[in-house]
Formats: structure tokens, C-alpha cells, sequence
């Protein structure tokens, strides 16, 4: 059975950084697709950013670009979204989420506020 876990979500100030991780058992990071997606209130879910293991591709969101960065530990199976210069329309519930298509397997989701 394939479990995500993140954890690293919190509240920060404007210009603030954050590292969120997701820990994978069941399922390895080093091949398929892996990434991070978030969800505002009253909005649909959206791609944050995403890494293509087999085509060796990270795509980005462009309102994110620049500030947030992806990361993999192989040897722990965890995944890492480092956030920088944070801003207050980056408040949403983030989600990790991997697997062959990408979004086969999500993490249970964790908050992050940024306030001005």
C-alpha cells in the first residue's frame, strides 16, 4: 500500500520560506512522476510543480517560478518543496503527489499561510 506523508506546512509572514516534505513508503521517488500541487479556498487544485523522472524534466508553475524549489533524498524516499519569498496568494493546502501518471498516489495534504 502506497503512503504519502507531508509535513512541514505552517504559517509565515510575507517573505518567509517554508520546506515542506513528503515521505513515500510504498512507492519508490526515483522512477515516474512526482510533484506538488496546492488548493485555495473557493479554487481548484493546482500544479505547483513537477519533476518527470524518466523524461528528466521539472516543470514549474510560473507564479512560483524562481521561489520554489524541488528536491529528492533517494535514500529516504522523501521529496522536498523549499519556498521562498513567500506571499500571502500562496496560502492553500499543498499536496505531494506521485505515481506512473503523476497523481496516482496523493499525501493527505498540508496548510500553509502566508500572511502580509
Amino acid at each position: 500500500q502506497v503512503q504519502l506523508v507531508e509535513s512541514g506546512g505552517g504559517s509565515v509572514q510575507a517573505g518567509g520560506s517554508l520546506r515542506l516534505s513528503c515521505a513515500a513508503s510504498g512507492y519508490t521517488y526515483s522512477r515516474g512522476c512526482m510533484g506538488w500541487f496546492r488548493q485555495a479556498p473557493g479554487k481548484e487544485r493546482e500544479a505547483v510543480v513537477f519533476i518527470s523522472t524518466d523524461e528528466r524534466t521539472t516543470t514549474y508553475a510560473d507564479s512560483v517560478k524562481g521561489r520554489f524549489t524541488i528536491s529528492q533524498d533517494n535514500a529516504k524516499n522523501t521529496m522536498y518543496l523549499q519556498m521562498n519569498s513567500l506571499k500571502p496568494e500562496d496560502t492553500a493546502m499543498y499536496y505531494c503527489a506521485a505515481g506512473p501518471g503523476c497523481t496516482n498516489y496523493w499525501g493527505q495534504g498540508t496548510q500553509v499561510t502566508v500572511s502580509s
